[in-house]
């Protein structure tokens, strides 16, 4: 049950319901956003609890809480009724039931002031194979082919294999991002303030912004998607981690990928929102200031900010046969050993990369033992 469920809702209104599902020791919990198509009407946020982890459920929300358009905040009623008309009833609770199966969460509810909805949800696709169709290339139409393209309009990133993009934070099964800042968030902020000297103000947009990109860098789960401005920065990390025994035993067929994301457009035709746990569906760019991080800089860092899952299949659904964002292109795994010293020729190298002890270890490795 756990994890992101999106779908549509009927009932008393309609809309889109995004339900976030953490797993806990003994039960399941999280919080389900209710975006009204009707925009005279208060959209709504639920926090619950199970009882249990049985297959069929029945519980009570939490208190319901409105949720500000403007700002994307959760807020008491009484903090927003002046915008809606007279007397608008709001609900205090619902009361809900369903059952989730392997590819669906089916859940019906009925609130206190006799609001009614139902809702089947099909589980998200984000740990299924990549749909995009890639261009083949080999080093050198690769090359020539991110010479031709408009430069700073694109962002890149490499991964050794045709997977669908997914945060760090949503690969691990959870997906209350509200719980993440408020219980990951604040211990990491408290242990990291210790051994940084520089302390974060996370009250400050660009402080925890950079805050959750340093964490993000040093491995831990962050709804941040690395993205480099250099096509070259990409293919580094798309053969990093692969060895050249590895590569010269790779069929014709097998391949590492760069994604390209002409955010550009992307930031033109839709809102960029900065909230991590915004109740909407988002994927958002920022360039976060690199404090306490020297790697940001020379891999020409940006960062995707997103709570969505399925990243790949969000994307597709803002496109149309006129307008792609979304695109990948395919480099033959067996010629690791050649690109990776080329790209050494360039300065692009595990030591530059991730300036101190790690990175060069690592460049020297590379040098000494990858034969």
């Amino acid at each position: 049950m756990n994890g992101q469920w999106i779908g549509t809702y009927e009932g008393s209104t309609t809309g889109t319901i995004v339900v976030n599902i953490d797993e806990r020791s003994s039960h399941y919990q999280g919080v389900a956003y209710l975006l009204e198509s009707d925009a005279a009407l208060p959209s709504s946020a639920a926090f619950f609890t199970t009882k249990n982890k049985e297959q069929t459920f029945a519980f009570r929300t939490d208190p319901i809480l409105a949720i500000d358009s403007r700002s994307g905040s959760l807020v008491g009623w009484d903090a927003l009724k002046s915008r809606y008309r007279e007397n608008m009833p709001f609900s205090r609770y619902a009361d809900v039931q369903g059952s989730f199966e392997e590819d669906a969460l089916n859940i019906s509810w009925t609130t206190d002031t006799g609001v009614t909805g139902r809702s089947t949800m099909p589980r998200s696709k984000a740990d299924q194979p990549s749909e995009l169709h890639a261009l083949a290339k080999d080093w050198n139409a690769y090359k020539e082919h991110v010479a031709s393209i408009e430069g700073r309009r694109y962002l890149f990133r490499g991964q050794n294999k045709p997977w669908r993009l997914r945060t760090s934070f949503h690969r691990t099964g959870r997906a209350d991002l509200t719980r993440f800042l408020r219980e990951d968030i604040q211990i990491l902020h408290k242990q990291l303030s210790a051994r940084t000297t520089h302390v974060f103000n996370l009250q400050i947009p660009d402080e925890n912004g950079a805050f959750f990109n340093l964490i993000q860098h040093h491995g831990y789960p962050s709804p941040l998607l690395d993205w480099s401005y250099s096509p070259y920065v990409a293919a580094f990390f798309a053969y990093r981690g692969i060895s050249n025994s590895d590569a010269a035993t790779a069929t014709e067929s097998d391949s590492v990928r760069i994604l390209v994301f002409d955010y550009v457009q992307w930031a033109r035709d839709l809102q960029q929102v900065p909230l991590a746990m915004a109740p909407w569906p988002h994927v958002s760019f920022f360039e976060f200031i690199a404090i306490e991080n020297e790697r940001m800089i020379p891999q020409q860092a940006a960062s995707m900010v997103t709570n969505v899952d399925d990243i790949e299949g969000y994307v597709r659904q803002k496109e149309s046969d006129s307008k792609k964002y979304l695109s990948a292109i395919d480099l033959p795994k067996r010629d690791r050993r050649s690109v990776m010293r080329e790209l050494a020729y360039m300065g692009i190298t595990a030591g530059s990369m991730f300036p101190g002890l790690d990175g060069a270890c690592e460049e020297l490795t590379e040098r000494n033992f990858q034969v």
